[in-house]
This record gives structure tokens, sequence and C-alpha cells, in this order.
């Protein structure tokens, strides 16, 4: 009735037939006598031409943009041919159009233009539905998609059953806060939305099923970020039993260099992916997620100070960048990047030298005795043209800032690797820190095995004891989590002792767990890949509310839906709640 073709299908091969295509009009050119329209749906676009039809040009005289028809005619060769796009070797000569649904004359931006992106973000994401026929989101989404089948292919392969776990389900420290959602039928209760599938997959494994995965929906009341969606987020949460780490360690690279391969033309790490320490990537890169596309590490230069006379290195913990090349650069560049680390890396200052055909100059270089330029050159591979950024101050937060002054200077100087995913592992995390309190808590994941297991627990400084725990890092984002898990009842109490929780406390919150492994639990082990991430990197967009189909802005409001909003006072009475907010 509406279609019997698309609009991205019809090629030479159908000249001369009689077809029927609908779509949305992308363009309206008027060229007295003649009309032409592009007619636009998921798969392509088709040229259309009104002539020699006075009611054809006279309705076609009432049509806008962005209005959807239906076209009768017959398919004719283009005397003008487009080779840009798959159907442009023909035209469909009209013989009837219908109206399927009307468009407002006025737009509230420009649909399906490069301009689309020019407009204000929370009015495109309140008009998503416009915002959504843009070519490159509408494409993005259909990638997700895909990415989506080859990870439903991908598990299928490897032996993996694919299980729905609860939404409603009880509150968890996950690190984050939950959402929570009031009974009706248990006055004064609340079910949580699951920050993760983590017990249910556990108790699943305990239920004999060898490997379980899905496609999980997972809720966090965190505060957005470019690469963080609020609220709610995807990830392929997945785990095996009688598995341990390198078991995991396979099947995510597996996972990985097939998704990242067969979507994108980009040059793909193979397997086994580098392993980098916990410890180790805070020492060379400042950050649990480097980039290892950036060529510049951090390393410790605190023994070259040790009788220095700047007061600003005495006694502190000293970490360097070297720079090759570096020293080409301007004054106006050095200030700019004291500048940065001040003012956005949170630095008391940024010293450097130069390394020059004269020798040090600039900055601190003073300060650079003979001996540090020896050990320099000598330990360091300093050369001539280096440049040198020192950063001063207590370990964690001159890793911190040194981290962050790296990344900087990759972008500024164009150092980071072009059309590329570089993958590594981060393992060995600690099992716990410490928290703003100055308590002792869990670090990652709690629910983790520590290295070295009952003995660790109960001999270690707990700020020494490892976990099983391992991160995906790619081009600088975190991809997936996962641990070998805790699965020993004691050995349970024992690690939330530590971080403060009574056995109680574990029976109370974690009762499902601490009952089930009373019962005969596997070793098991798993890990979650974020969807959102793996498809705003394939899709190379730097937000992820680009590779979302309905995101949340900045505020974490859905301004489309219109969502958080009031509810009527007799929905309150039914979950038995009262509101204790001033009216604005």
């Amino acid at each position: 009735m509406y279609r019997n073709h698309n609009c991205g299908e019809l090629n030479i091969t159908n000249v001369g037939e009689v077809v029927t295509i609908a779509g949305w009009i992308q363009t309206i050119r008027n060229l007295g006598s003649m009309k032409f329209i592009d007619l636009r749906d998921q798969f392509g676009i088709t040229q259309i031409v009104i002539s020699d039809n006075e009611e054809l040009m006279n309705l076609a005289n009432d049509l806008v943009t962005e209005c959807v028809i239906s076209v009768k005619g017959k398919v004719v060769e283009r005397s003008s041919k487009n080779t840009k796009i798959p159907t442009g070797e023909i035209e469909i000569n009209a013989e009837e159009i219908k109206v399927l649904g009307k468009c407002k004359n006025v737009l509230p931006f420009e649909v399906n233009s490069e301009k689309t992106g020019e407009a204000r973000e929370d009015l495109r994401l309140e008009y998503r539905f416009l915002d959504l026929r843009n070519d490159k989101l509408h494409k993005t989404i259909l990638l997700r998609s895909n990415i989506m089948k080859t990870l439903r292919r991908k598990m299928d392969e490897l032996g993996f059953t694919e299980i729905q776990t609860p939404i409603l389900a009880n509150s968890s420290p996950e690190g984050a806060r939950d959402y929570l959602v009031p009974s009706r039928l248990h006055p004064g209760e609340f079910y949580a939305l699951p920050q993760a599938p983590q017990q249910f997959k556990q108790l699943l494994m305990v239920a004999g099923f060898d490997k379980y995965y899905q496609i999980a929906p997972c809720f966090r009341d965190e505060d957005p970020r470019a690469d963080r969606a609020p609220g709610e987020f995807y990830q392929l949460d997945f785990e095996m039993s009688f598995a341990e780490q390198e078991d995991v360690f396979k099947v995510l690279e597996d996972i990985f260099t097939t998704v990242f391969k067969e979507h994108t033309n980009w040059k793909v790490d193979e397997a086994p992916f580098r392993r980098i320490p916990y410890r180790e990537a805070m020492e060379k890169y400042g950050i649990d997620k480097p980039d290892l596309r950036n060529p510049l590490i951090i390393q410790d230069a605190t023994k070259l100070f040790v009788n220095t006379e700047f007061n600003a290195f005495k006694g502190k913990t000293i970490k360097m960048i070297i720079v090759p090349d570096g020293a080409s650069q301007g004054r106006k560049f050095f200030d700019n990047m004291t500048d940065f680390a001040k003012e956005e890396a949170g630095a008391n200052g940024l010293a450097w030298v130069k390394v020059e055909p004269e020798g040090y100059t600039g900055g601190i270089s003073k300060f650079i005795t003979d001996e540090a330029k020896e050990i320099l050159a000598k330990e360091y591979g300093v050369k001539e043209n280096c440049a040198i950024f020192f950063i001063a101050d207590e370990l964690k937060i001159a890793q911190k800032i040194a981290g962050q002054v790296r990344i900087e200077l990759g972008k500024r100087l164009d150092l980071i690797e072009k059309n590329v995913y570089r993958f590594c592992f981060i393992t060995d995390f600690p099992m716990y820190e410490l928290s703003d309190e100055g308590t002792i808590d869990f670090n990652h994941n709690p629910f983790s095995m520590p290295q070295g297991g009952k003995e660790a627990l109960e001999n270690k400084d707990p700020l020494e004891i490892l976990a099983y725990q391992y991160d995906v890092v790619c081009n600088g984002y975190e991809m997936a989590s996962g641990a070998v898990r805790n699965h020993d009842p004691e050995l349970m109490v024992k690690a939330f002792e530590i971080a403060g929780y009574s056995e109680k406390d574990v029976e109370t919150r974690f009762g499902a767990l601490y009952n089930a492994f009373q019962y005969g639990t596997p070793p098991h082990a798993g890990a979650a890949p974020g969807l959102d991430r793996m498809v705003m990197l394939i899709a190379d967009s730097d937000n992820i509310r680009e590779v979302i189909a309905f995101p949340k802005n900045k505020k974490a409001r859905d301004v489309l839906m219109r969502a958080p909003s009031k509810v009527t006072d007799k929905q309150l009475k039914d979950v038995h709640i009262k509101v204790d907010v001033e009216d604005k």
C-alpha cells in the first residue's frame, strides 16, 4: 500500500518498472516547469521528478521538507547522474503522490544537515525524534544495533547462555548511589534498580549454569560526564564457572578484537593484550586507564633533587615527563602548560627546562646540577632538544597531576597515534583503600577474591592486599571491569569485616549470596564490557550521548519525556511516600 521498494535499492536495472516508494522529503528544488524531490528513508535517497502534471505540481507547492509522502511512478535513467549515491543513475517520474504525514513549516532546527550539530543540545534532545533523522546520528544507532548482534553471536559461539536478571532488586554497595523504588505492597520498604547484576550472576553460577551473559541495563545515580551517561547504561555482563583470571582474559580479548575488527577500519591490537599492574599504571601514566597511543611516560625524578636548593621541591615526590624535540616550543607553550597544570589539574605549579645546544635553559635550569644532568642523560635518555616537565607534591597527588599533564601534552603536541585502538589489561588492583574519613573501604568490587586468600586477609596490611580484579582499557577509556569472585563464605565475611561490615551486616545486605555459598559454590569469574563506550569508540564520537537513542541531558533530565517530574498526591499515597520539598 505504501511502498514496494525502499529509497536506497533502485538502480539502472529497474528502469521501466512502475514502483512505489515512501519516505521523508529531504529537499525540494523548483525549476519552474519541473520540480525535483529528494526522498529519504533509512536505506538511502531517491530522486523524484514532477513534470507535465498540473495536479501534482499544485500538490507539490504545499509540500515542505520533512513531511512524509508516498510516490508511485516509473523508474527512468537520469540524464545527470549522481555517482555519490547508489540510486544516482535513476529517478522516478511521479504519477501519484500521497501525503502520509504532514510537517510544520518551521522546524526547531535544521534536520539532517551539518548545521544540526550547531543547535543547542537541550533543543536537540527535546526534539530527539527529529535529531535522530540526522544521517550520522541515525547510522550510529544502527551501528549500535549491529554491535549488539555481533556481541550476541560471539557469546553464543563461546558457549554462553543468555539469561535475564531482575530490574527491581536490592540495594548493593557498587560504589554509587542507588535509584530507589518505593513498594506499594510493603509500606516503608524499597527496591533498588541494579547498579549491576552482580549478585544475580553469581547466584546463576551457584545454580549450575556454566556460562551466563546478558546485555544488561545498569542504574547508577552518578553525575554525568562526556564518557558516562547519567542514570542508566548498558553492559555486556558475563560470568563463567570453574574459571580463573586467564579464562576471562581470553574471552575479553576475543570479544573486543571481534567487535572492533568487524565494525571499524582502524587498526586493532591483536591478542594477547598488554598487561599493566595498577601500581605500574599509576607510576607511568598517572591514571588507571592509560591511553597507550600517547608515547609519553611519567618517570620518578625524586632522587635527582634530594639536596635541592629549590624550595618547591624540598621533601616532595618529583614526577617527570620527558618530551623529545619539545625544546622547539616557544615560551608561550610552556606558560600555557603551566596555566593548565594550575587551573585544570590542581597543581601548585609546573616546573620545566629545555635541553638546547648550549645546555639546560629556561624554567628551573639553574637548579639542575651537573650530577643530575649526567644521570638524566645516562639513566633517562635525555638528549639535546628535549623538554622536561616536573611535578612536585605528595605521591598520589603528584601522580594524578602528572597524568593530566601527560594527556594534555599528548594533545597539544599532536603525539596521539591516529586511527588505531590500543588495548591493555589493568591488573592487580588494591583490594582496599582509605576513605575520605580515613577508614578502610573496598577499592573496586567488594565481591572479588583477594590475592593470597585467607592468609592475606588475616596477616597483611589491608592496604597492601591485592585483588584478582582487572579492567580492559582502550585509548584512555575503561571498557570493561571484572574479577575473580570470592566464593568462600568465610573469606567473604572476613573481607567485609575488614571494610567495617559485621557478619550480621553481610547476612542482612547480601543474604542471598551468603546463604547460597553454603550449598556448594564453584569457583567463578567474569567481567562486564560497557556497550555505550564500545559504540562511542567505534563511532569515533567524543560524547556518549551521541550513541544513545534517548539520552538524558547534562543535568540527568529527559527533556523529551520531561522526566523526572512531579506525580499526583494519590500516586504518592499509594506507595506511602510524603514529599518534603518546598515548591520553587
